[in-house]
């Protein structure tokens, strides 16, 4: 009987063990949203990374097979063309000429544009100029001619929130110095990263339209949890182009 009394002594009581339980389900409510969401934006930085790797690499095959992008045939639609050679050296489900754009991808908008969907859903949208001469639009301080743009959308045409910086990211063409994200260092368009901190619009769906490069070189996707000056909301942390991230 000894034996038992003791064993009585030193256990929980139902009570005691709802309310451990209870406890323990507030803040596991409290903190696996936080978790969640950062191990998402961890896979992003992946994929982003990934894609970016592949989109150069196929470009470079392209120009090795073709020729330097700016003697490439401009007869007809030329970002048909581009994107038709592009796709030739990267893996893809599905392929939408300029006719079909939103058969791919949708983009809030009725360009007509080629596009092409990964087996996981990605979505990429061209937009391309074969004859090289955007650069003073975009004055590209180093880089050269600029060629066009990529659009990309991580999720896919009916997945996400469909915002840049979060789900959708953007890239440049250059005639010289391959596909570069937007925007990087070496162009004069947005102070990096200032344009990245949504300074430039109050717009949801457009406020981290330059984050593609953060993205890119920082390996994090800490904009988001900053104001349009880089302060970090959960730490005395400031975003800048040397402090890369929140923590």
């Amino acid at each position: 009987m000894k034996e038992f009394d003791k064993i009585e002594k030193i256990a929980f009581t139902l009570a005691e063990t709802l309310i451990v339980m209870g406890i323990i389900g507030v803040v596991a409510a409290l903190t696996l949203p936080n978790l969640n969401s950062s191990t998402g934006n961890k896979e992003k930085v992946v994929k982003l990374k990934k894609i970016y790797s592949n989109l150069n690499d196929a470009y470079g095959r392209a120009i090795a097979v073709y020729g330097p992008i700016d003697t490439w045939p401009r007869d007809g639609n030329n970002s048909d063309r581009f994107a038709s050679r592009i796709s030739e050296f990267i893996k893809h489900s599905k392929y939408c000429d300029s006719e079909h754009t939103k058969e791919c991808i949708d983009m809030d908008t009725d360009y007509k544009l080629p596009a092409i969907v990964f087996a996981d859903g990605t979505s990429m949208l061209f937009w391309a100029n074969l004859s090289c001469d955007f650069e003073a639009n975009n004055k590209l301080k180093t880089l050269g001619p600029d060629c066009g743009s990529i659009e990309l959308d991580l999720d896919g045409v009916n997945k996400g929130k469909n915002y840049y910086g979060v789900d959708m990211f953007n890239f440049v063409i250059t005639q010289n110095n391959g596909i570069l994200p937007r925007y990087s260092r070496d162009t004069s368009d947005f102070v990096y990263p200032d344009g990245c901190f949504g300074k430039t619009t109050s717009s949801a769906k457009w406020k981290h339209y330059s984050c593609t490069a953060w993205v890119i070189e920082n390996g994090n996707m800490d904009y988001l949890n900053a104001d349009t000056n880089g302060q970090c909301k959960n730490s005395n942390v400031t975003l800048s182009e040397t402090v890369t991230s929140c923590k």
